[in-house]
């Protein structure tokens, strides 16, 4: 699920020669209830649904008009649920978890969403949380993962087909060939206390009968971020290898699991960025590079302290160390590495995505209890800052600028150039020699200090603390800019960029010309974006309403 009661991060413009105007309505359904869990079927379709519920009643409507397809008490759906305390909707499965904690006997329903039917109940599943049931679509089955083991249930029946105690925690990103899936494992946060003795583990598993046919190690911590639900590492198999790209790579023989090789560190961003107040789930995230691929040739940071940091070069088969370059001295964050004409471009510090779940409660003096709900993906700032470049033929050291040594948002590589924005200036640079191509600076965009560039068409898009700007990728030029209130990007499709302030107000920005239609919310609002960025579904009160971005 993609909340987002409160997004913080900065991506738009101000106004120089464009218009806006409201988003325009295309329906507006009023609910029978109050609701906390929301989404929307993220998935391609033009008569999909959506869902919003209470602790006790839960609504589906259609997306296309917003009528209702049912709502139903949850006592209604499952006589042994009252209220739940968490829902967890399977979209691809068309199903609906629904948790209600009762301290031990925790009751979990599965709910089919088309007709609100409980498809199965049981109490056998205990503290059980989003990250620990994952859903298969290849077997339209569930993993289940408990204290006790991991469990493999048919979807539509609840039937336990098998259980093992082989592999513990959660399961995470999978490869499915034929029968067997390949996994690792990993602890969302606030579980690390059911999975005690818990280990990293990467494993083959028989699907048919739950039989590990092997299991090896893996280094590094492996999660899904805790809003976005993405995962922070990727799985691929490939010539009877299996590649793991967790802070590095690791590379297991798929018939064996035994370690062909390993390039990888156990990284933790601890002390990058600091939870919010009331945290109860936050994460960092983007705090070092991806490896880049080259042909076989592998590019990886080595992060592994915190005082001094390299470059690896590998032959991506065979593992060979081809070079290891000079250190690159207490570097906090390397979120940004680029491999192109004979350089290995970095760039460190500058922006870092964190999320973090809010949750608190406020008793007034009459003794009512308010409970306050934030869903937040933020960008923060590190430091030191600065782009630094090393020949790919031997680790050398090529060439270091001097000039983003104040700041850095983020870099982009380009057009056989990289543009780097400071906050205050863009810039476009000769990645192969680090000299300048040009300079402007942004305070004639009237957006505030940048947060962070991207690239659209032909130009350079400035995200600010109050609006967007666009520039002419080739010089610099100002082209267009409009300037909307404080604010932070929600999401962004294609030519439109989503954003929303403080007190949920919402605003479209076409990036053609930095026009944008805006909706004021009110505060505390929810709201998810089509599959396809044409619409906006905004949650308030006891009201969903569907918004034209466009």
């Amino acid at each position: 699920m993609k909340h987002a009661a409160l997004l913080t991060t900065t991506l738009l413009g101000i106004g120089i020669a464009s218009a806006q105007e409201e988003m325009s309505t295309v329906w507006t359904t009023k609910l029978e209830h109050k609701f906390e869990h929301v989404g929307t079927d993220p998935n391609p379709g033009d008569d999909n649904i959506g869902y919003a519920a209470s602790d006790k009643e839960m609504t589906v409507y259609r997306n296309k008009d917003g009528s209702t397809v049912w709502t139903k008490d949850f006592k209604d759906m499952a006589p042994r649920l009252r209220k739940i305390d968490e829902l967890i909707p399977f979209w691809e499965s068309n199903t609906v978890f629904l948790f209600e904690r009762k301290g031990g006997a925790d009751v979990v329903a599965c709910i089919d969403l088309a007709t609100g039917n409980a498809l199965w109940t049981t109490e056998k599943y205990s503290k059980l949380e989003e990250d620990n049931v994952i859903y298969l679509k290849e077997r339209d089955a569930f993993c289940v993962s408990t204290k006790d083991g991991l469990f493999y249930v048919k979807a539509r029946t609840g039937e336990e087909v098998w259980a093992s105690k082989v592999f513990t925690g959660s399961v995470g990103k999978y490869i499915m060939d034929g029968d067997d899936m390949t996994c690792v494992n990993f602890v969302g946060p606030g579980l690390a206390a059911l999975f005690t003795g818990f280990k990293n583990q990467i494993a083959r598993i028989d699907l048919n009968t739950g039989t590990v046919k092997w299991e090896n190690t893996y280094i590094g911590r492996a999660e899904r971020k805790v809003i976005t639900r993405d995962f922070v590492y990727d799985l691929k198999l490939e010539e009877g290898k299996v590649f793991l790209m967790l802070n590095g790579i690791q590379v297991y023989d798929y018939k064996t699991g035994a370690v062909q090789w390993s390039a990888a560190f156990d990284y933790t961003p601890e002390g990058v960025a600091k939870p919010p107040a009331h945290a109860v789930k936050f994460g960092v995230y983007g705090a070092v590079a991806d490896p880049v691929v080259v042909g076989n040739d592998l590019y990886v940071l080595d992060m592994l302290s915190k005082k001094s940091q390299y470059i690896k070069k590998y032959d991506r088969m065979t593992g060979k160390l081809i070079w290891k370059s000079p250190e690159i001295k207490e570097a906090r964050a390397i979120p940004g590495m680029w491999v192109a004409d004979g350089k290995v471009v970095l760039q460190i510090g500058g922006m870092v995505e964190t999320q973090s779940y809010i949750y608190w409660r406020e008793t007034a003096s009459d003794g009512s209890v308010t409970i306050h709900r934030e869903w937040r993906v933020d960008f923060v700032n590190v430091k030191p800052v600065g782009v630094q470049a090393f020949n790919t033929a031997d680790g050398s050291f090529a060439w270091d600028s001097e000039r983003f040594r104040k700041g850095i948002t983020n870099c982009l590589l380009a057009d056989d150039r990289m543009y780097v924005c400071s906050g205050k200036a863009l810039y476009c640079i000769d990645h192969k020699t680090g000299a300048d191509i040009y300079e402007v600076a942004l305070g004639d965009d009237n957006v505030g200090l940048a947060s962070s560039i991207l690239l659209y068409k032909d130009m350079v898009a400035v995200i600010g603390e109050k609006g967007v700007a666009t520039h002419t990728r080739s010089n610099g030029a100002l082209v267009k800019s409009n300037k909307y209130k404080q604010s932070g990007m929600e999401d962004q499709w294609e030519d439109m960029v989503l954003m929303k302030s403080a007190n949920s107000d919402i605003a479209a920005f076409d990036l053609d010309d930095c026009s944008f239609k805006e909706y004021n919310a009110r505060k505390g609002a929810m709201s998810e974006l089509s599959y396809d960025g044409q619409y906006v579904y905004v949650y308030e009160k006891k009201e969903v309403t569907k918004l034209r971005t466009r």
